[in-house]
């Protein structure tokens, strides 16, 4: 199971800060009036670090981009270019903006609107510093114009144009590259500053340049920097997160940016297509982009391709979370004449998000195979044959399948004890300690994991699949 390096306390406490209001500066939600596949969508922005998730065309720097047209830093051709006659379908674009902005409205939301009519931007743009980190920050060095003028054995610069880096900057990069970088620097090639060279050192003591870096390492290196020097209350907005970074380093740089969003009260909003990004965020910092629709929910990439049609199942089935998925599973494999290959079964995270996607999948003209829903017992959306939305039995999943077991336990508890990889002969421990958990238990999420770590450490969804299997 994953383990974030960021503590529960600091994320609840980021997710209070937005609810409470408590930022100078905040980009609470954005309406996607028009643009492009976009027709009133709506995204909340309810945790400091934000993610989408996507397929390739979905919308997500289309979201991203609007997001930097709610302030004046960012142009709009930034993200939203016209090539003349060739983008006559940007007529009409428009979003609406729901941001906190002391400097205007000490206690209370502005509200800003951002228009392309005849074709030129309208806008009432906010202040605030707004940093843009876009794919090509992952070009390799020798790649890159601007610095072809450093290859060559004479460059040099002078020695104070060699500038050393601070302690916060050394240890944000090693906690994501987990490499020592305390003895590399920062070189200015030309008087403005506009131009950069990095410049680092082996252990041994052997000195390269930046043109010897992966181009991931540099891409980070230059981050950090821009980063560790940005105002408090900025707006930082990255283009697919995972560019040129291995999954393990991907998610110590959400880390990173959930501790800079403490340390420096800015906001974050990146694209993603990794799993591994996601794993450090909360359920409400996630947002899926497709088929010009918003979603909020940690979804995963199988869930993503189910929601867009990219998958040959004959029908797919949308359920809440993961334990109804593996219910859900059990129950259609214990039905003769159900061909498991042609069904294609998703957790949502939420029944709302379940029952949207359900909806949206069955209206998309381009997707072939149908959708049914299947919500908790306790959730509180409608259950519809007519819409194929449909309910477990029971009030909770989790405490449901733990009931049945236990008013069988004295039948079958030598079958549990097997099932859970226990000698038979475990069988009257595994019955008291079942019934203890039951008398003892407050949370039914925490049923499963409490019964592994009675019995020696059983891995939780060891012990999900033999309640349910049997």
């Amino acid at each position: 199971m994953f383990q974030s390096e960021i503590r529960k306390s600091e994320i609840n406490s980021l997710l209070e800060k937005v609810t409470n209001q408590s930022y100078g500066k905040y980009l609470l939600k954005i309406n996607m009036v028009k643009a492009r596949a976009f027709c009133r969508g709506t995204i909340s922005l309810d945790f400091p670090v934000t993610a989408l998730l996507g397929p390739n065309g979905g919308g997500k720097t289309t979201v991203l981009g609007a997001a930097a047209c709610a302030y004046k830093a960012i142009k709009p051709s930034t993200f939203f270019a016209k090539s003349g006659r060739f983008d006559s379908s940007m007529e009409n674009w428009k979003f609406e903006y729901e941001a906190i902005d002391r400097s205007v409205k000490s206690n209370d939301i502005t509200r800003r609107t951002a228009t392309f009519t005849r074709r030129k931007w309208n806008r009432d743009g906010l202040d605030r510093c707004v940093k843009v980190f876009g794919v090509s920050r992952t070009v390799p060095a020798n790649e890159r114009p601007e610095l072809k003028r450093c290859i060559s054995s004479k460059f040099d610069v002078n020695s104070d144009s060699v500038l050393a880096l601070s302690q916060q900057f050394y240890s944000s990069v090693a906690s994501i590259l987990d490499k020592d970088i305390s003895q590399f620097s920062f070189i200015k090639v030309d008087d403005k500053g506009k131009i950069s060279l990095l410049a680092g050192q082996t252990k041994e003591g052997s000195n390269y340049s930046e043109f010897h870096f992966g181009a991931g390492e540099s891409s980070v290196i230059r981050m950090i920097i821009v980063l560790e020097s940005i105002e408090e209350n900025s707006l930082v907005l990255i283009e697919e997160i995972e560019n040129g970074l291995h999954p393990v380093a991907a998610v110590r740089m959400v880390e990173y940016l959930i501790t800079l969003a403490t340390r420096k009260k800015i906001q974050v909003l990146f694209t993603t297509h990794s799993n591994d990004a996601l794993k450090p965020l909360p359920k409400k910092a996630v947002w899926v982009a497709a088929n010009g629709r918003l979603y909020q929910g940690k979804l995963n990439i199988a869930s993503l391709r189910a929601i867009t049609g990219q998958i040959r199942a004959k029908l797919t089935v949308f359920v809440e979370d993961e334990f109804a998925r593996l219910w859900v599973k059990s129950i259609l494999h214990s039905i003769n004449d159900i061909t498991m290959e042609a069904i294609s079964i998703h957790s949502m995270e939420g029944d709302g998000t379940a029952v949207r996607v359900h909806l949206d999948h069955n209206l998309n003209p381009s997707i072939k195979n149908p959708s049914i829903c299947i919500v908790d017992g306790d959730s509180r959306q409608q259950d519809s044959t007519d819409k194929k939305i449909f309910r477990l039995p029971g009030e909770s999943p989790e405490s449901f399948i733990y009931d049945k077991i236990l008013e069988k336990i004295d039948d079958i508890s030598g079958e549990l004890a097997v099932t859970l990889l226990k000698p038979y002969e475990k069988e009257t421990e595994i019955k008291d300690v079942i019934r203890s958990i039951r008398n003892t238990n407050r949370d039914p999420h925490l049923l499963y994991s409490q019964v592994g770590k009675r019995l020696g450490l059983i891995p939780e969804l060891r012990v999900k699949e033999a309640f349910i299997t049997l």
